[in-house]
C-alpha cells in the first residue's frame, strides 16, 4: 500500500511512581485538541474517561480482568510509567469504499503493576479526533504466562440512559435479527456495533478492532447507564486462554455529530495493522450473478434431482448472461456432494472437492474463462468446522489450480464443531485460519455466517466481504414477511459501520409469486439505490437473469461499480432514511443512491461533490408515479439531465422506496 507521507511520529516518556490510594491521572488531547482521554488509578483500580470539547462522552469507566482460580487483573496496581506518541500517516487501501485514508492519533501507553503479585499489564490509548480506541498489552515477564481469562471488566460509562439501536447476542441465528431500539437499560446482552443516540444529540458506535486470537465481545448493562463487556465463552466457561507476550482487540468508540459521520469514521481500519499480502494486484472487486436466489424462492433445490439448480447447462446460461452484460463472476450452490437430505444438521458430508455428476467442474471453469468470467465457488459447512477443516487444503489447492479466485464460504448452524460458538476464541481462530489459507492461495474471501468485521480486510485485503446480518433471503421465506421497509437505513449506521456486507440486492420480480405469503419489501428503485448504498466489494445482481433481460432499470445494476475512491453521506437518521454519493475509482462518474422507511419523503441536495467547472449527465432511476412498497411497488421512472456542481437535485422517494442516479462527466 502507498505511503503519501512519511508518518510524523513525536515519543514522550514519563516515569512515574505511586502506591495503592494514591489518585494518578494522565491525559492526552486529539490532534485538533477536540477530544480528551484521562486515564486514573483510583485506589490501585484502572479507570478511563472520555471528554469531548470539555463535556464527558464516557464517564469514568472501569477497567480489567478476572482470570481462572479466583485471580484478578482489575486492582491494586501501582503506575511505573507511560510514553506518549504522536502520529500522522495516510495510506491507500487495494479496494474499499474510499482510496486514501488518513491515519492521524495521539497514542497514550501506560505501564501498571500489580502489587504483591508483580504481574505487568499495559493500557494502550489510541485518541483520533473522532474516537477512541483502546486496548490490553501482556508482556512477556516471569509471572504471567499462560493465563485463563474468565471475566473483561471494561466499561462504557454514558452520561445519561441514552438510547440505542442493537440486536441480541447469544441467540440461536447468530447477528440475523432485525434491530431494536431501546433505552440503554432496556436492551439485552447485546452484539456490536452498537449504535447510540445520546440526550445530547450525538452519536457513538461501540465496537471493536482487530479481533484475532480472542472472543468476540458483546455488551450488557451493568447499570442504567454502564455497558460492560461481555465476552463469547468457550463451551467449558473459560472466556480465552492467552499466553504473554499477548494483546487483546481494540475496543473502539467512534463518536459523531450526525449519524453519516459515523458511516465515514475510519478509525478500525486506522487500528489493523497494514497488508500482510505483499502482492495484492490479483484481489479485485467484482460484480457477480448467480445461481442462489432459484433455491430461496422454491424454483432450484441445492440437492441433487429433477429441480437440481446447479447443472453444467444452467451454469453454461449462466455464464453467456455474464458475458453478455459485463459480470466478471458466476456463482452456484448445491454444486458439490453432500447437499442431499437434512444438509443443515448433518455437515460432515460435505466434499469441497467433489461435483454432483450433473455439474462438471472443470468444463465449466473452461467455458467461464473463455467468456472472459470466472467462477465464484461455494463451501457451504453447516458449521461443521472439523469436517471443513480436514479438506480445506485440498479444496483451495484445487480450486487455485483451476484458476478459481472467488469463495463464498456458509456455516449455516447454531453452534460450530463440538457445542462451540461462532463468536467465541474457537471461531475467530478458526475464520483467521481459512482467510490466511486463501491468501496462500490467491482466494478472495465471503464469508456467510461470520466472525463480525472488525477492519481485518486492511491486514489481509483477501477478506473481501460477509454476510453478518438479515439479507435479502429473508424476504424469500421468513416466518414475519421478510426484512421490513426500515431495516437497510437501520442497518447502514450500525451493521455497515464495520464493514462490506454481502446483501445480494438486486431483486426485481419483487412479489414472488410463488412464496405468495412473502416478498421484497422494497420498490424496484429501491433496489437500485442498495448498490450505492450497501458497500461491498463483491457485490451480486441477485435476481434469476430472466427477471432482468429486457428491464430497463437493469442497465444501473450493469453500469454501477463495487469500487470508490470517495464516499460521502449527504442526509441520514437511523432506521428512516440516507443518501449516500460515492466515486468511481476508475472514472470521473459518481453515483447516488438515497431510500427511506415505510415513510414517503423529499429532499433537495446539493452536487457540490461533483468537480468544479464540470458537466454532467444526470442518469435518474426514480420511484414512478403512485409508487408504494407495499401496494404498488414497480413504477421506475428513468430520465436524463445535465447538471453541475452548483446544481441542487430534487429527490422524492415513495414509501419504502428510493432513487439511484449515475452522474457521467462530459
Amino acid at each position: 500500500m502507498k505511503t503519501f507521507r512519511f508518518p510524523v511520529i513525536v515519543i514522550i516518556t514519563f516515569l512515574a511512581f505511586s502506591c495503592p490510594g494514591k489518585k494518578d491521572e494522565i491525559a492526552i488531547s486529539s490532534p485538533n485538541q477536540v477530544m480528551r482521554v484521562i486515564f486514573t488509578l483510583k485506589e490501585g483500580i484502572p479507570y478511563y474517561r472520555l471528554e469531548k470539547n470539555g463535556f464527558p462522552v464516557l464517564l469514568d469507566s472501569r477497567m480489567g480482568f478476572r482470570l481462572s482460580n479466583n485471580q484478578a487483573l482489575d486492582a491494586g496496581f501501582v503506575l511505573l510509567g507511560n510514553e506518549i506518541q504522536t502520529i500522522d500517516t495516510t495510506w491507500d487501501q487495494p479496494w474499499g469504499e474510499v482510496k486514501t485514508i488518513h491515519n492521524n492519533y495521539r497514542q497514550l501507553t501506560v505501564t501498571l503493576q500489580q502489587a504483591g503479585t508483580a504481574r505487568l499489564m499495559k493500557i494502550v490509548f489510541r485518541l483520533y479526533n473522532d474516537g477512541l480506541g483502546f486496548r490490553y498489552v501482556f508482556p512477556k515477564q516471569e509471572h504471567l504466562r499462560d493465563f485463563e481469562i474468565m471475566d473483561e471488566e471494561t466499561q462504557f460509562a454514558l452520561k445519561n440512559n441514552d438510547s440505542a439501536w442493537w440486536i441480541p447476542a447469544f441467540k440461536p441465528n447468530r447477528y440475523e435479527y432485525l434491530y431494536r431500539h431501546t433505552a440503554i437499560k432496556d436492551i439485552d446482552t447485546a452484539a456490536t456495533p452498537f449504535t447510540i443516540k445520546t440526550l445530547d444529540g450525538g452519536y457513538l458506535s461501540i465496537h471493536e478492532a482487530a479481533l484475532v486470537d480472542f472472543p468476540s465481545m458483546t455488551l450488557y448493562p451493568a447499570d442504567s447507564n454502564i455497558l460492560a463487556a461481555d465476552l463469547v465463552p468457550w463451551k467449558n466457561g473459560i472466556k480465552a486462554y492467552a499466553t504473554a507476550p499477548f494483546s487483546t482487540p481494540w475496543r473502539t468508540v467512534e463518536i459523531a455529530d450526525k449519524p453519516g459521520d459515523l458511516v465515514t469514521n475510519y478509525l478500525i481500519l486506522n487500528l489493523n495493522e497494514p497488508s500482510k499480502i505483499k502482492d495484492v494486484s490479483w484481489i479485485k472487486p467484482v460484480k457477480y450473478i448467480g445461481i442462489w436466489w432459484g433455491m430461496h424462492i422454491g424454483k432450484y433445490t441445492w440437492g441433487s434431482g429433477p429441480k437440481h439448480g446447479a447443472t453444467t447447462q444452467r451454469m453454461e446460461k449462466y455464464i453467456d448472461f455474464a458475458s453478455k452484460y459485463g459480470f466478471k463472476g458466476v456463482l452456484a450452490e448445491g454444486w458439490n456432494t453432500g447437499w442431499d437430505g437434512d444438509w443443515m444438521a448433518n455437515g460432515a458430508v460435505f466434499s469441497f472437492t467433489t461435483p454432483y455428476p450433473d455439474y462438471d467442474l472443470e468444463k465449466i471453469v473452461k467455458y467461464a474463462d473463455s467468456k472472459n468470467v470466472g467462477i465464484v465457488m461455494h463451501n457451504e459447512t453447516s458449521a461443521n468446522t472439523e469436517n471443513y477443516e480436514n479438506q480445506i487444503d485440498s479444496a483451495y489447492s484445487l480450486y487455485e489450480k483451476l484458476g478459481i479466485h472467488y469463495l463464498k464460504t456458509g456455516y449455516v448452524g447454531t453452534k460450530l464443531f463440538n457445542g462451540e460458538w461462532h463468536h467465541g476464541q474457537f471461531g475467530v481462530e478458526h475464520y483467521q485460519k481459512t482467510v490466511e489459507l486463501a491468501a496462500k492461495h490467491k482466494i478472495m474471501l465471503d464469508i456467510h455466517e461470520p466472525i463480525k468485521a472488525t477492519g481485518l480486510r486492511r491486514t489481509w485485503p483477501n477478506l473481501m466481504s460477509r454476510e453478518g446480518a438479515r439479507g435479502m433471503e429473508y424476504n424469500a421465506w421468513s416466518p414475519d414477511g421478510g426484512n421490513p421497509p426500515n431495516h437497510v437505513p437501520t442497518l447502514v449506521f450500525t451493521r455497515f459501520l464495520s464493514g462490506p456486507m454481502d446483501y445480494t440486492p438486486g431483486i426485481f420480480d419483487l412479489m414472488i409469486p410463488s412464496k405468495p405469503n412473502n416478498r421484497v419489501n422494497t420498490t424496484l428503485a429501491k433496489q437500485l439505490a442498495y448498490y450505492v448504498i450497501i458497500y461491498s466489494p463483491l457485490q451480486m445482481a441477485a435476481d434469476l437473469p430472466e427477471n432482468y433481460e429486457g428491464k430497463p432499470g437493469f442497465q444501473f445494476i450493469v453500469d454501477v461499480p463495487c469500487d470508490w475512491s470517495d464516499t460521502r453521506v449527504l442526509n441520514g437518521e437511523i432506521g428512516q432514511y440516507v443518501t449516500i454519493v460515492r466515486k468511481d475509482r476508475n472514472s470521473e462518474n459518481w453515483y447516488l443512491g438515497s431510500i427511506t422507511d415505510e415513510n414517503p419523503r423529499e429532499f433537495t441536495v446539493s452536487l457540490d461533490f461533483l468537480d468544479p467547472g464540470k458537466e454532467y449527465k444526470a442518469q435518474i432511476y426514480a420511484d414512478g408515479k403512485d409508487a408504494d412498497w407495499k401496494t404498488n411497488p414497480y413504477p421506475l421512472d428513468i430520465s436524463e439531465r445535465t447538471v453541475k456542481n452548483t446544481d441542487t437535485l430534487d429527490i422524492k422517494l415513495a414509501p419504502g422506496g428510493g432513487q439511484a442516479i449515475r452522474f457521467v462527466q462530459l
